[in-house]
Parts: structure tokens; sequence; C-alpha cells
């Protein structure tokens, strides 16, 4: 059989398993079965779950955990993740678990409007171009009242267009851009849809504005997308405590209080002063940011490309989160820019967002937004403390255990002796497996 394929998506998902395991798997009927045992029990479920994407032929299963004792401006959350990776679920928890007695995490937004551009030419003169759009702008404002409705009815809608001149960078480039609320919603399709409206008014107003020459009626629009980065819809996350509280801590580390809250406090300076460190200190921001992100159902590549632009606003990339110590009082905050929904897309189909959403108590966008940045300091909260004290490995391989027994196949019993024997041993694949192995020798 060929090994390219006209219509793929036209054949139904047996014929699709087929023609892939025949011309890409060593073991053909093995894959197919393999594939065909990755199907939801529920064939309504797998009928949601296949409309989601394109050439769906089996689900990708990722563990659905949950983090308790989050405490986030004075109310308590069990926090749905959804992350692979052992360590991050125990980590946000033993986070969360000890803010908890500190008074918890608090969390302001700052706001939360999004952006859309619309990319276009114009041959004309700058200066005609800009004394001409408060007239635009009006036009295209009125144009898109049809589209924006409902959504003013809920208070969101279009908030500002302005015109940007990037013709110095460019020929001809310029650029409209839009503001938006979306209230609830994360909004891509309402706000794609309107900017798609301002495109065609403005091809339309320009070619009939009089007063212009034949070369200023030519306007070329290039292409009208919303923008991922939203600097303005910010979620400024901390915590706080007398550098007294982290006594017990520094102890178990054979320091004093203030030396462990001066240590936390240079990694996070280290973080801000280095690229190379501020990358993974970052990630593990996300870490738990996007756990939360795709256990509600939201995308996690926007929040993460959000993240990240925002991290180099400056020119050079940098740490999210700071620490300050002033006067005995520590604090450790987080300012990321991110935009979430509660309502539409997965939020009405996908079985576990609903139910993500319902054990939160059915948030709003910005009752989530606290929530997602809270679990991300909390993250980067343990994984600091753990690189400052213990090393981040201890936990981490602990954590890693479950996963390399699997491996090794371990049966219960060779669990439960391999989980006693490494609570106070070093956790490594070779260990554990000269471990494993000299259990069955014996």
């Amino acid at each position: 059989m060929s090994k390219t394929v006209s219509g793929y998506s036209k054949l139904n998902k047996q014929q699709k398993i087929e023609w892939l395991t025949n011309n890409f798997t060593q073991n053909p009927a093995e894959a197919a079965q393999e594939l065909a045992s990755w199907q939801h029990i529920d064939p309504q479920v797998q009928k949601v779950l296949d409309g989601f994407t394109e050439n769906a032929i089996a689900n990708y299963v990722l563990p659905y955990s949950v983090a308790p004792n989050f405490v986030i401006n004075g109310k308590t959350y069990a926090v749905p993740m959804v992350i692979e990776e052992s360590s991050v679920v125990a980590a946000a928890s033993a986070a969360a678990k000890f803010w908890a007695e500190r008074g918890g995490f608090h969390v302001e937004i700052r706001d939360t409007v999004k952006l859309g551009q619309v990319h276009f030419r114009w041959m004309g003169q700058s200066d005609k171009l800009k004394n001409i759009f408060p007239e635009l702008k009006k036009a295209l404002l009125d144009a898109s009242l049809p589209l924006t409705e409902n959504m003013r009815k809920r208070g969101g809608g279009v908030r500002d267009i302005e015109l940007l001149d990037f013709t110095a960078q460019e020929p001809f480039y310029y650029q409209l851009r839009a503001s938006f609320e979306t209230c609830d919603s994360m909004g891509a399709n309402f706000i794609n849809t309107v900017l798609e409206c301002f495109a065609d008014e403005l091809e339309t107003l320009i070619t009939e504005y009089p007063g212009l020459t034949d070369a200023e009626r030519d306007v070329e629009v290039i292409m009208s997308i919303l923008s991922n980065f939203t600097p303005d819809c910010i979620a400024h996350a901390w915590v706080e405590t007398p550098i007294a509280s982290f006594e017990d801590l520094a102890r178990s580390q054979g320091m004093d209080a203030h030396a462990l809250a001066e240590r936390f406090a240079a990694a996070v300076r280290i973080a801000t002063i280095d690229p190379y460190r501020a990358t993974t200190h970052n990630k593990g921001i996300f870490n738990g940011i996007d756990a939360v992100i795709l256990a509600t159902g939201n995308d996690f590549r926007a929040v993460e490309a959000c993240g990240h632009t925002y991290a180099a606003r400056d020119g050079q990339y940098r740490s999210l989160s700071r620490c300050t110590i002033n006067n005995g009082m520590y604090r450790f905050e987080l300012e990321v820019p991110f935009a979430v929904g509660t309502v539409g897309g997965l939020t009405n189909l996908h079985p576990l967002v609903k139910r993500s959403l319902e054990i939160l108590g059915h948030p709003g966008a910005r009752e989530l937004m606290c929530i997602v940045a809270a679990v991300g300091l909390a993250q980067n909260f343990a994984a600091v403390r753990s690189l400052i004290t213990t090393g981040i490995q201890q936990g981490h391989m602990k954590m890693h255990l479950t996963n390399i027994l699997n491996h090794f196949s371990a049966n219960e019993e060779e669990c439960a002796a391999a989980q006693h024997h490494f609570q106070n041993q070093t956790v490594s694949f070779s260990a554990v497996r000269t471990f494993i192995e000299g259990m069955r020798e014996a």
C-alpha cells in the first residue's frame, strides 16, 4: 500500500487505523488493537471527543489529578490538574497546604482586555489616513454592532480601535489594533469575526471615501486575527509571611529562617538576571498553570505564548515571579498575563472540563484567572524551595519511583518493598533495577 493517501479525512475510523497501521507499524494487527483499546467505553462520549479534532483514531490519556487545600482570596479550592509529570501535583499540593496556614494566596485581576489586529497596506500619505481615521473608526464600530449585540448585553464588546503606523519598518504597512471585552468567554471566534468585519468595511470605506486619489483608494488587507499577547489582561498573585514562619523548614536544613529566605530571594533574582535559568524557572510556573488550563478546557498554547512574550517584554527573557524581603516580611509574587474562558468551546462539551468547573464552584473568567495564577505561584514556590534545600531530584525521583517500577513490571510485593527501601535512599533507574533484580534472584 502507498504511504501517501488522498481523502484520508473521508475514511471512517476503522479505515483510517487500517491504512495507518499497515503502512507505518511493524505489527499492524497489534497496533490496530492497541489503538482500538483507547476508545471511550461510552460511544456518545467518544463521538464528542472525536469532534474536537481532525482524523481522530484514539484517545491520548493524561492523568486527571486534584490538588487540595488551595486558599485563594479567602476561599478554599480543590484544584483539578491534568499533567503527566509526577512531582507537579504533589508539589502544588504541598505548597497549597504550606500557604493555607499562612493566609493563603492573594490574587487581583488588573484587566481582562483582549486584542485583535487588522494588518493592511495603504499607498497614500500617513497624515491623510490619520486625519480621516476618526470618521473611519466610527463607521467600523457601527458596522460591527449587529455582531457585538449579544456580547454587549453581557457587558462586553469592542472597547477601542487604534490606528498604528509601521511604515518606517515596512513600506505602506498599517495596523488596526482593536481591544475587546469578552466577559466569561475566551472569545477567539467572536474577536476574529469582528476583525474580519472591520477588514471588509475598511476596504469599502477607503475605496468610496471622497477626495482620495485613485492610488489612495487602493487598500490591501493582509490578514485579520486576534493576538495571543494580552499585556493588559494580567493576574497578579502573591503570598507573604513573617520570615520567622520559615523556622521549622530552615532548621531541618541546618540554617536559620533569615538565611533560607535570603537564599530563596537570591534564586529568584538569578532567574531575573540569567535567561538560561529564567527559562527553566518559568517552565516550573507553567507546570502549574498549564495543568489547570488543560483541566478547564482552555488553550495552554495561547497562555504559554502570552506569558513567555511578557517575560521578554524589556528585550531580555526574565523571571515572571519576584521575591522581596523587607522589615522581616517575606513576599513572593507572580505577574502573568493570559486569557481564559468558562463558557463556550470545550467548557460545554468535554465531560471532565464540565466537572472541573463544577469542582471549582463554576467560576467566571476572572475567578478562574485567580485560581490559575495561584497554582502557578504555588508551583514556583515549591520548585525554588526544593532547589535551595534538598535539590530537585530527591523529591522528583521519589515520585518517579512508581514509573520506574512499572517499567520493570514489578508486582505488588516488589512495589511495596521498593517503596519502603527507597524512603531513605537515592532513587535512580539503575538503583531500582538492582533492587528488583536482587529480590527476584532471592
